[in-house]
């Protein structure tokens, strides 16, 4: 097994989202890869690029994909949110010898409409044409849906981070079945590499009964685990190192690693 994980962030997010997970894996001889999404590399506190709002879920792929080939062979993808799709989407390109789903967004035929998700994204589905803008939530919504494990200050702090993400991609994964070939679909049957799948009960806006059916799509490839104690920001809120610890173990276990 190869020793490069190549980590995708997700919604609102940019490569600083890696930071524990980089400083553990790298701790164990891994080499991190850490990719851009597409305009997410602007200041969070700056207007956003309006390229943004129109930028599509396989936009973000085709990029990734283009970096993923440069790569001297496989590597682990590991996703997270928004990521943990783009990992799905990339693995059935075989560009993955193995793939990590931190709390992932749900692929085209999972309909992830529960209480907590419509509440997570009010703001944005009430804002007329927001599938063509840049968006993102309030700090409530936020404080609400992914950090709602962490302090007031850190809620406060972590937001402060968070840029914008694109309407269009997220109405293509709210709104896949209104199109006959959804952007965010993904052919199963394509995946054949060891996959492992993680939820936590606590998640609001990728909540656990919609990871449950991301990972049945996977069977028999697929290794789920859903942690009682973890919401969606398995990245840095209280018990991440338990989460990073089960994926080095899994890894671990998969074959002989290699650099």
């Amino acid at each position: 097994m190869t020793k490069t994980i190549f980590m995708i962030h997700g919604n609102w997010c940019a490569p600083w989202c890696w930071e524990n997970y980089r400083t553990f894996f790298e701790a164990r001889g891994y080499h991190c890869l850490t990719p851009t999404l597409r305009y997410h590399d602007a200041d969070p506190q700056a207007p956003p690029d309006p390229r943004l709002g129109t930028t599509g879920l396989l936009d973000y792929a085709a990029d990734l994909e283009k970096e993923l080939r440069q790569l001297d062979h496989p590597p682990i993808i590991l996703g997270h949110s928004l990521g943990g799709l783009l990992a799905q989407i990339l693995a059935t390109r075989g560009l993955a010898q193995a793939a990590v789903l931190l709390t992932p967004a749900a692929p085209a035929g999972i309909l992830a409409f529960t209480p907590s998700v419509l509440r997570s994204f009010g703001s944005v589905q009430s804002r007329w044409g927001f599938w063509r803008k840049p968006m993102r939530l309030t700090f409530a919504e936020t404080a609400y849906a992914v950090f709602n494990l962490l302090e007031p200050g850190e809620q406060r702090a972590a937001y402060a981070r968070l840029g914008y993400e694109s309407g269009r991609m997220a109405s293509q994964l709210a709104y896949w079945f209104l199109t006959s070939h959804p952007a965010s679909r993904v052919d199963e049957r394509q995946i054949t590499c060891p996959l492992l799948v993680i939820a936590g009960k606590l998640d609001r806006i990728t909540p656990a009964s919609v990871v449950r059916r991301v990972a049945r799509k996977y069977q028999p490839h697929v290794t789920y685990r859903e942690f009682a104690n973890q919401a969606h920001w398995v990245l840095g809120q209280p018990g991440w190192q338990e989460v990073a610890d089960y994926v080095a173990d899994w890894l671990a276990d998969l074959a002989p690693a290699k650099s």
